[in-house]
């Protein structure tokens, strides 16, 4: 348990405003809450309302260094560890975290406007899932015996890297801050993350709730803006590793400084993710298929939503009223209502750039805009971020629709005749994070599915992200893989040769 006293209840509330309040105003460092040193804060919207639900401390280049020196120092006691008693620590973390998903359930769906049956819950189990599955592979940091010479023994051994920085972004905050912590930490390197500024909540719960298992300063967490926190805690000389998760912009900044640094870096960049529907597919299964792969559940704030679907021309018109019905009949609404399957847009500049593509598209000769659900009748939602999802047919692929990560509930549909035409426009993009291919013909499916330039392939189907499953993309979708003992292994780690003459 953690040693110094802290504002947050105990015990697993499901109250999500006043959680919110008792963690206002706070970073999370050396296992405690601490203020900003400037005093500095920022405020947290319920996209649903528009009202400010909290205030987090404002991170600046000095709560960067008391975080990393910190987790440097904590860091040495923590890589002498065990490799499985490290790995047991974070797995009793997921004990931790199951008491209190419903806590967690609820606060991101506050602070994110993210519907809570239909996504926060699922994220929060998921957290729990994710440290289970890192949590048993401290047996896997394993060397090897390399032949050299009868009289050398030579064998190579994983050293942790030191000093994690990681930067996660909002849409699905709790999810892959862990995928970056989880293996960070059972590899026996300490971490500093930075939260996004729209979502910083959730994540510094479970920062709290997982200190109660880990020795202080092993995992520490900052709130902040971008150039005033995250730049500083990625150029930041003790730090060894960055990984971050966000736009392809950012992630080359952060690319430059940590080349400057010559010090490795994981990046997840997005995408502009394909699903190609063949006509002999289970067109039902499709349909649902379709529903989930755009993750309209998520407002289409996903990297891998399916924002670019091509559909066999003899059932095109067919897949897109069906399509249209299906979300129609999705109800938008208050994110905490169990009965909402569609919450919000995450901010006021986020609905504005989606809204954007969204009238371009519908001034677009030749362009239809079938709108879909219905806005939430409540007056206590006027002011709420809500957005009708949006189905587009008759764009060409010229269109910044069809190029562009929108990051919103739009996708664009477009038929198509032939298979390698239909390969080649789902290759041309700048994008390769993910795709999926819908089909009967196994043949055709597997062999589209090795020349799709993606770094995720899926037939027949379009799950999110799980843990055991390679995940990271190609081109501008990024650098490296999370998810798996690869990630792990890969990018937590450095391989160190030992030679021993004998002779």
């Amino acid at each position: 348990m953690l040693d110094r006293p802290h504002p947050t209840p105990t015990a697993p509330t499901l109250d999500p405003f006043a959680l919110a309040k008792s963690m206002s105003g706070y970073h999370f460092i050396g296992g405690g809450y601490v203020p900003s040193r400037s005093g500095k804060t920022f405020a947290v919207v319920n996209p649903a309302t528009g009202a400010e639900v909290a205030r987090t401390a404002e991170g600046d280049a000095s709560d960067v260094d008391a975080a990393v020196q910190n987790a440097a120092e904590a860091q040495k006691a923590w890589a002498k560890m065990p490799a499985r008693k490290r790995g047991a620590l974070v797995h009793a973390c997921a004990a931790v975290i199951r008491e209190h998903v419903e806590e967690l359930a609820k606060l991101i769906a506050l602070e994110t406007g993210k519907a809570l049956r239909t996504e926060s819950r699922v994220e929060a189990n998921t957290v729990a899932d994710i440290l289970e599955f890192f949590g048993g592979l401290g047996s896997e940091l394993k060397g090897e015996s390399v032949p050299f010479a009868p009289n050398v023994l030579s064998v190579t051994v994983r050293e942790p890297l030191g000093v994690v920085g990681a930067i996660i972004p909002w849409n699905v905050p709790m999810l892959l801050m862990t995928l970056k912590v989880a293996p960070a930490l059972v590899a026996g390197n300490s971490v500093v993350v930075k939260s996004a500024e729209e979502a910083p909540l959730a994540v510094l719960r479970i920062c709290e709730l997982m200190n109660r298992i880990l020795p202080p300063g092993v995992f520490n967490m900052l709130s902040g803006f971008g150039p005033e926190c995250g730049a500083p805690l990625v150029e930041h000389k003790l730090v060894r590793k960055v990984t971050f998760t966000g736009s392809v912009e950012t992630g080359k900044i952060v690319a430059r400084a940590a080349a400057n640094k010559l010090i490795p870096v994981t990046l997840e960049l997005g995408g502009k993710s394909p699903m190609i529907v063949f006509a002999d597919c289970d067109f039902a299964k499709t349909v649902s298929g379709a529903l989930t792969s755009m993750r309209f559940t998520r407002q289409g704030q996903s990297c891998t939503a399916a924002s670019r679907i091509y559909v066999e021309r003899p059932i095109f018109d067919a897949f897109v009223a069906e399509m249209k019905k299906a979300v129609d009949t999705m109800v938008m609404g208050d994110p905490l209502d169990e009965k909402t399957d569609i919450g919000t847009i995450i901010s006021h500049d986020q609905f504005a750039k989606v809204q954007g593509f969204i009238d371009e598209g519908t001034k677009t000769a030749g362009a239809t805009a079938h709108v879909c659900s219905a806005m939430p009748s409540d007056p206590a939602l006027k002011k709420g971020l809500f957005l009708r999802p949006v189905i587009f047919t008759g764009l060409d692929a010229s269109s910044r629709l069809v190029r562009e990560e929108i990051f919103g509930p739009v996708t664009v549909m477009q038929p198509f005749d032939d298979a390698e035409a239909v390969l080649a426009e789902a290759n041309d993009s700048d994008y390769g994070l993910a795709a999926s291919l819908w089909t009967n013909n196994l043949k055709v499916g597997l062999d589209l599915a090795h020349r799709l330039e993606a770094g995720l392939v899926q037939i027949n189907q379009n799950l999110v992200v799980q843990a055991n499953l390679s995940y990271g993309g190609v081109k501008s979708s990024g650098l490296g893989k999370e998810a798996s003992l690869e990630a792990m292994l890969e990018h937590f780690t450095h391989k160190k040769t030992i030679m021993v003459n004998m002779a």
